[in-house]
């Protein structure tokens, strides 16, 4: 028997036992009541003649189980409005300047609220990054 078979025939007997040991689902980051937002990336001016890139990590945290449900499937619609708001606060950051984290909080949670349709998701901001 090839190796590359007898490899195959192993990893699908070991994959099904790596499941139930895991207690059968995926473990997700943050914990239960913890949406990823993917990060949210653009692009900024450095000085007059170098463009950057702002980065901004971010995610939800949402107790409620039926907005769970609705914030993770309203993630895609979620993550372009987000991207928007990025992009236009990115375009006006002058060279040199700091980021402001409780401006993009907020405005961030108002549009998680708006795309919801009403309040109990927690925006949680991780890493603002520029470069």
């Amino acid at each position: 028997m090839d190796r590359r078979h007898l490899l195959l025939v192993l990893a699908g007997l070991a994959a099904p036992g790596a499941a139930v040991a895991a207690g059968g689902e995926k473990k997700k980051s943050g914990g239960g009541s913890y949406v990823p937002i993917q990060t949210l990336i653009a692009s900024t001016t450095r000085s007059p003649s170098r463009r950057g890139v702002l980065t901004v990590d971010c995610g939800l945290d949402v107790p409620d189980e039926a907005l769970r449900l609705r914030a993770t499937q309203s993630a895609p619609r979620l993550r372009a409005a987000f991207v928007q708001t990025i992009q236009a606060y990115a375009a006006g950051l002058t060279p040199g300047a700091v980021p402001n984290a409780d401006y993009l909080a907020s405005t961030l949670q108002r549009q998680t609220d708006t795309i919801l349709g009403k309040p109990g998701a927690k925006l949680l901001l991780g890493v603002i990054l520029v470069n």
